[in-house]
């Protein structure tokens, strides 16, 4: 389940790419197939030694190309451990909102990109977000937890103000927001609840299936009550000119 477009990311094969915040690895496991050379970095140890075995298992089947490589890296945010301009592309899904002083993660992101690379940043979703955040406190209230709802503008300007050019925004996982809400509605534990199980059977169903059906309802519910919002950026070649005096 992809948030990241990486045609509209730019993604190509042989370039050096960042999945920041990796977590279990959707994002990295893609970028590998389609021939990067992948960094998955987290500071979770368990979650990317699991990383790595994915990482092995997918080069034994042969499900990548001939000349990637991927490896994982373990750290923190605030100061990643690569040199300025390493990376042609980075991936941030889903994981400013854990992080307090998101400012100088932001920054550390942009140091690592080079002039002219590309960067996606996703986060929750305003609407659908404050929707849970209401409905139930133990859906954020947890150690490691989301800490803050942005809008689009307010992260916009931080990654601006970091020197990115921003390039445009979509939505993701329409289909996914209710299911929050009634998790959040019920109690987010409680995964036995009737309508909990069945919505859940709903979305592995368009996960491991992909029905048209079901492709076309999130093509309809992701402008509207899409769970995650990406953002599009560009690091500039130059440094923006401070015109004439």
């Amino acid at each position: 389940m992809l948030t990241v477009d990486f045609d509209r990311l730019g993604l190509k094969a042989g370039d050096r790419v960042l999945d920041m915040g990796c977590g279990a690895g959707r994002h990295a496991f893609e970028m590998y197939r389609r021939g990067a050379d992948v960094i998955a970095f987290d500071q979770d140890t368990a979650e990317l030694a699991k990383v790595q075995e994915w990482f092995w298992a997918m080069k034994e089947a042969g499900e990548v190309p001939e000349g990637a490589s991927a490896e994982i890296k373990e750290g923190d945010a605030l100061a990643l451990p690569f040199a300025d301009g390493e990376f042609d592309r980075i991936v941030a899904a889903e994981v400013l909102e854990h992080i307090p002083a998101d400012i100088q993660a932001i920054a550390e992101l942009v140091r690592v990109l080079r002039p002219g690379g590309t960067m996606a940043v996703s986060v929750p979703r305003w609407f659908p977000e404050i929707v849970n955040w209401k409905l139930s406190a133990d859906y954020h209230n947890v150690p490691g937890g989301h800490i803050r709802i942005y809008t689009a503008e307010e992260l916009t300007d931080k990654v601006t103000k970091a020197g990115m050019v921003f390039d445009g925004k979509d939505y993701a996982h329409g289909l996914h927001s209710p299911y929050w809400w009634i998790k959040c509605a019920v109690g987010v534990t409680n995964d036995d609840h009737p309508l909990a199980r069945a919505y859940h059977r709903l979305l592995v169903w368009e996960i491991v299936k992909q029905p048209a059906v079901l492709r076309w309802a999130g093509k309809v519910l992701d402008p509207a009550i899409g769970k995650s919002m990406v953002l599009y950026f560009t690091k500039p070649t130059a440094a923006p000119s401070a015109g004439p005096k």
